[in-house]
């Protein structure tokens, strides 16, 4: 039952949304038919978004591979769900009992604090609860104190992430109707500033002008085909036929099995879009339910994929950047005595892919692509350091992807490692969150007054 619960229900991020959905239409007192209609479309828009980014994974899964014969790439890959799934079998229990319970703590802490975010990605909840048991038993805890800090830690990180990026998120999207519940935060946060930094007068991706000849380049979806098949032709050349066809293309010609696999690519990205459309067009007015009943003023935070309609050309441009700058990073790891960290596709077209959606919104183009870079860094090296945090899952040959990650991690890590006590750290814990929030609450309570003050 527990893992009905944890897994296959609230792990399950349609599932959870679309739950989220119907409590919200049920408190505004909606029509059947119309409770029925919002909770299934809602539900739907993230299936459709889930469909679409498995069909984007299984193109980048055969571009990885023929990347990987092609340049003989050794080292550890980042990949989220890969080291959640080594950890479940010694941790499964502790990281559904802090997601649960940190689950309520996001709650009540949207309904006591200025922190009005209602945190809806539910598999990131499960992995960053995952990463929080694994460094909790490991430094000791066990057993209550293990979830009552665990809880207090993940709840705390679920308002605390999208709050330190709706300045940014509310840049891109023009209001406060939903923010941006994922955790590589730190990733899109450092992509902001960075454009912020040196995109002064930069126009924004989607103001690239095109020369009439090459107009059909301004549609997204035909610009991202071209660049993926480009993409795909170029490594297929470098893997070589026989091992395109002999392991990835089932004997189709290697050529022709690139151009189809760079089109399935835009076929992932074309569906990812339809699909958060959809989600934005239920889950916000469908959201009012909760946000006028049971967390006043309450804003859902969101999967990162909801801001790339925005601004699709910065989609393509983060993508490319962020991962152009883990391939250096596979050069500079060794020369400080990290491990390699071989550049996963699935993170960096996500969260490069958003920071490139960040920076483009302080920055233009320069900001997409300076930000995205920075991103790309950041999802390089954090893995490499977070790795001997991880004890023995460190060795696995995989580790966690996303910037939140690292940086929760060593942090967290490191001070499991200076105070040997879980009391002491459960109590440090508290102070340093409380701090936390009291500087947030104070921020916000200013700006709020200088936006007051500015419309009158």
């Amino acid at each position: 039952m527990v893992d009905l619960i944890m897994k296959d229900i609230l792990g399950t991020p349609s599932i959870l949304v679309g739950l989220f959905a119907l409590f919200g239409l049920l408190l505004q007192k909606k029509a059947f038919a119309d409770v029925v209609s919002g909770t299934l479309k809602t539900v739907m828009g993230f299936v459709i978004l889930g469909a679409g980014a498995n069909v984007l994974t299984g193109s980048l899964g055969q571009f990885s591979q023929m990347f990987d014969h092609a340049f003989e790439l050794q080292g550890v890959i980042p990949n989220n769900e890969a080291i959640v799934a080594l950890a479940q079998e010694s941790f499964g229990t502790e990281t559904a009992m802090i997601m649960l319970f940190g689950m309520v703590v996001n709650i009540l802490l949207a309904r006591i604090t200025p922190l009005k975010y209602i945190f809806l990605t539910g598999h990131h909840t499960m992995f960053m609860a995952c990463m929080i048991a694994v460094i909790l038993t490991t430094a000791g805890f066990d057993g209550a104190m293990m979830v009552v800090t665990g809880s207090i830690i993940l709840g705390s990180l679920m308002v605390l992430m999208p709050a330190m990026l709706q300045p940014f998120t509310r840049k891109i999207t023009g209001s406060d109707d939903f923010a941006v519940g994922h955790f590589g935060s730190f990733g899109y946060l450092t992509a902001g500033a960075v454009g912020k930094l040196v995109g002064k007068n930069s126009k924004s991706t989607e103001e690239i002008k095109v020369p009439k000849s090459l107009g059909f380049l301004r549609d997204t979806s035909v610009a991202v085909s071209l660049t993926m098949v480009l993409l795909f032709f170029f490594v297929a050349l470098f893997a070589g036929p026989t091992f395109v066809e002999a392991e990835l293309s089932g004997g189709t010609n290697y050529i022709v099995f690139a151009f189809l696999q760079g089109l399935t690519f835009a076929a992932g990205v074309y569906i990812i879009l339809a699909g958060v459309r959809m989600l934005l067009a239920e889950i916000v007015p469908a959201f009012k339910g909760i946000a006028d009943k049971v967390v006043p003023n309450s804003i859902p935070a969101l999967d990162c994929p909801s801001v790339f309609p925005f601004a699709g050309n910065a989609v393509i441009i983060g993508f490319m950047f962020s991962f152009i700058a883990g391939l250096i990073s596979m050069f500079l790891l060794p020369l400080i005595g990290l491990k390699v960290i071989v550049p996963g596709l699935v993170p960096h077209f996500f969260t490069g892919a958003a920071s490139g959606v960040f920076g483009n919104a302080t920055g233009g183009r320069k900001g997409a692509i300076y930000g995205s870079l920075a991103n790309g860094f950041l999802i390089s090296f954090l893995p490499a350091l977070l790795l001997p945090v991880l004890g023995s899952l460190g060795f696995e040959g995989t580790t966690f992807g996303d910037a939140d990650f690292g940086v929760i991690g060593l942090i967290l890590g490191n001070l499991v490692n200076v105070i040997s006590s879980p009391v002491a750290l459960f109590i440090i814990t508290i102070v340093v969150l409380g701090i936390i929030f009291g500087i947030t609450a104070v921020r916000r309570k200013n700006s709020f007054d200088d936006t007051v003050e500015k419309s009158a």
